[in-house]
């Protein structure tokens, strides 16, 4: 059991059953009334941020969250297959606990994990990836109607919007946080 003096930035508490990462805290001294330390903690699988004060010296619980460096090996059904690049054991995680992190998905592709005693969290893609077109209309020139873009198939089975200029065949660069299309790949 740790005190509030064990709080620092990116610390993942266990709050009512829930794991909470620090976002941010600052401790108060007031100069009548007792400390405190005032924390910003975001929800580890849900994303949601609260704020939470905390009297000085209360007690916390502090877990312990290992973020590794995994490869994408496979889709199993219900779940996806990923090896551990620093001693080649392979788990499995649940297609809820990936969600939309599998429309960016690729065979080999590196991803952090976070694991509590065990269990996955969740998936940290990198920013952007690369993903080829697999299907898409020809843009026929002059046709801007929808603002220039036409929707476009992934290779990954994802669709997005992209500009009418781009083929089948051509690589794009796509965000992972949003979907959205963020140039061509040469």
């Amino acid at each position: 059991m740790a005190s509030t003096a064990d709080i620092k930035n990116g610390v993942v508490l266990s709050i009512d059953g829930q794991l909470w990462s620090v976002v941010e805290f600052q401790h108060v001294k007031p100069g009548k009334g007792g400390a405190f330390v005032r924390t910003k903690l975001k929800n580890v699988v849900t994303g949601k941020v609260v704020d939470r004060t905390y009297n000085a010296g209360a007690k916390i619980d502090i877990e312990n969250v290992d973020r590794r460096d995994y490869s994408y090996l496979y889709n199993d059904g219900d779940s996806f297959v990923f090896m551990d690049l620093s001693d080649y054991d392979q788990i499995n995680v649940p297609a809820a606990t990936v969600g939309d992190a599998a429309n960016f998905l690729l065979e080999n592709q590196q991803v952090t994990i976070a694991l509590n005693n065990g269990t996955p969290l969740y998936l940290d893609l990198p920013a952007s990836v690369i993903l080829e077109i697999t299907y898409t209309e020809p843009g026929l020139q002059g046709d801007r109607s929808s603002a220039g873009t036409k929707p476009a198939t992934l290779e990954t089975g994802y669709e997005i919007q992209v500009p009418l200029f781009l083929e089948t065949g051509t690589k794009v660069k796509v965000d992972t946080r949003t979907g959205d299309y963020l140039g061509r790949e040469k």
